[in-house]
């Protein structure tokens, strides 16, 4: 019987033990989960953090409708299958994030599902965004989370069969997409590795700065080395600062000079890279501006160009088109090319002027150039537009001309290409 009495006892003292420790866990213990995770959303600091995120990835430019309110969506993403609406990302909770867990947003954001479990729209950029890591993409949904809600209901996207059938995602995918976080290297600065990880994840660069095949997708082994913008009509430049780069010759300085103010002494941000400046790299810290220079030195040289100057008819278009320079644009630009430091961009080695398609100097000529806005420059001064007064020819001719003047030597544009560019829309 003793036995039995010391077995009772010793499970009597286990017992209390274990419900004092179970009540002293409960008092002392964190909050449950999802508690806890509402309590974090809300740290000033954290959200503060989102909101600087937010702008390193220029969310509010693609999710906010022209004089909406910030976040709610309602934009149309103009892709060559379709539009693609964006969503409210405003914790709205019928039409936005407010039915959202962080372990949704997270999926959506890293592996391109939403939280209905369908696959999403690669003009939502997870392809880079997938490089997130988990504590910068909680920073991001705090932020989101702070917005005030709107009532927002996103639009149905207009694609064309079949890529309308969200079936067709999972072959794209296949090719296109793989899932993974940024991994710093070792060999590299701390610099370069905070350079390539905002450059490569949420700057989300390489969306535009690369050539997409005729399905939208990414080639796997190209970083930053030009493309046209699909659907917008803009060529996004090669971004190595080495040989017969689109940046060759840049220096750190002329780089960060440019993501803050939208203007440096090699040229002039235009086009959709002056939205990209205006709502995000001007607000971005100095380092890390430092920083996404340092990664963009580190690209490698690239392959010289095949043709050039030597296909433009030197006895027509060059001196036709050297006589309009000197009527319309040697008075800002200088016969040399030079331009006015800090006032009218060089025309002599400028990327968007020498770029591969000739897109950039058409549609400037015929549209006009607007810097972005910026602190440090809150009135630029932009160039006319010319459409109204030169013809095709005229255009063609004159932009042939700068590409192939002074130090350029880029390949002719032609007339038919004018034409082109003179009726598509300004976006």
């Amino acid at each position: 019987m003793k036995w039995l009495l010391r077995g009772f006892l010793a499970l009597l003292v286990l017992a209390i033990i274990t419900v004092a420790w179970w009540l002293f866990a409960r008092h002392h213990a964190a909050l449950p989960p999802a508690r806890t995770t509402a309590v974090k959303l809300q740290d000033p600091a954290l959200i503060a953090r989102g909101e600087y995120l937010a702008t390193v990835g220029d969310c509010a430019a693609c999710h906010t409708a022209q004089g909406g309110e910030p976040y709610a969506g309602g934009r149309a993403l103009p892709t060559p299958f379709g539009d693609v609406p964006a969503p409210n990302l405003t914790p709205d909770d019928a039409t936005g994030l407010g039915q959202w867990s962080f372990d949704a947003f997270w999926r959506a954001l890293h592996e391109g599902v939403g939280r209905d479990g369908h696959a999403l729209y690669p003009a939502f950029p997870y392809t880079s965004y997938t490089q997130v890591s988990r504590e910068d993409a909680f920073a991001l949904f705090a932020y989101l989370k702070s917005l005030p809600p709107v009532r927002n209901r996103t639009a149905t996207p207009s694609l064309r069969f079949p890529y309308d059938l969200r079936a067709s995602l999972t072959t794209w995918r296949t090719l296109y997409f793989r899932p993974g976080q940024f991994v710093p290297d070792p060999k590299q600065s701390a610099a370069w590795n905070r350079g390539a990880y905002l450059a490569q994840g949420l700057g989300h660069c390489n969306e535009c700065h690369v050539s997409r095949d005729n399905l939208g997708g990414l080639p796997r082994n190209e970083t930053l080395t030009g493309g046209q913008i699909p659907a917008q009509n803009w060529y996004a430049p090669d971004l190595s600062t080495h040989a017969h780069g689109g940046l060759e010759g840049w220096s750190t300085d002329d780089i960060v000079a440019l993501l803050r103010t939208g203007q440096s002494r090699k040229g002039t941000a235009f086009g959709p890279m002056a939205d990209v400046v205006m709502q995000s790299t001007q607000h971005l810290r100095e380092d890390d501006l430092r920083a996404i220079a340092t990664y963009l030195q580190s690209l490698p040289p690239r392959s010289a160009p095949v043709g050039g100057g030597s296909q433009v008819d030197a006895t027509a278009s060059l001196d036709r088109g050297g006589k309009l320079y000197a009527q319309q644009c040697a008075s800002c630009h200088g016969k040399d090319g030079q331009g006015v430091a800090g006032v009218y961009p060089p025309l002599a080695g400028n990327t968007s002027v020498t770029e591969p398609t000739g897109i950039n100097a058409i549609r400037v000529v015929l549209l006009g150039g607007f810097a972005p806005t910026t602190a440090a420059h809150p009135r630029p001064y932009s160039m006319p537009p010319f459409a109204q007064q030169l013809s095709d020819g005229d255009v063609a001719a004159v932009v042939s001309y700068i590409r192939h003047a002074w130090s350029n030597d880029a390949a002719p544009v032609m007339e038919r290409d004018v034409a082109t560019y003179r009726n598509t829309p300004a976006e």
